[in-house]
């Protein structure tokens, strides 16, 4: 089933769960991809690809809309963006763990010949492709810079 269908299918459920919070998170993202399908130049149809992409930049969008509510004591607005966070990356692949995040980028520098941190620009151009969607481009460069070292 495609991104758009589960979403609305969701929708219906959080509608009569009366959850005020996840169907505030639904709606949220399904003005995402409708924006992002009706856009000038798109396909009308988003790609499983595009699709995580989407659902990433919403997520970090409210991480960083949470940091700040963190740092000036909204602990009202913080409950929000944490609520949203947590129904979106119900929609996202599994996140990596830091060991398989090593393991991963250490088979993508042994790949491309990386050997110092000059050579960090090849080895996160290719990562951010392969990991796009189940690691995080912080995490992603920290680790890449820790093991170019």
């Amino acid at each position: 089933m495609a991104l758009k269908q589960q979403i609305d299918a969701d929708i219906k459920e959080a509608m009569k769960a009366k959850e005020a919070d996840r169907l505030r998170a639904l709606r949220a993202l399904k003005s995402l991809i409708l924006l992002e399908e009706t856009k000038e130049g798109g396909s009308g149809e988003l790609k499983p690809e595009d699709e995580i992409k989407l659902l990433t930049k919403a997520v970090k969008q409210r991480k960083d809309s949470a940091e700040i509510y963190r740092t000036q004591g909204r602990e009202d607005l913080l409950a929000v963006e944490q609520a949203e966070i947590a129904v979106i990356e119900n929609y996202l692949p599994k996140q990596l763990t830091e060991d398989e995040l090593k393991a991963r980028l250490q088979d993508i520098i042994a790949r491309v010949g990386a050997s110092a941190p000059s050579d960090m620009g090849k080895v996160m151009g290719v990562a951010t492709k392969e990991l796009a969607g189940v690691a995080e481009g912080k995490a992603v460069s920290a680790m890449v810079k820790q093991l170019l070292q």
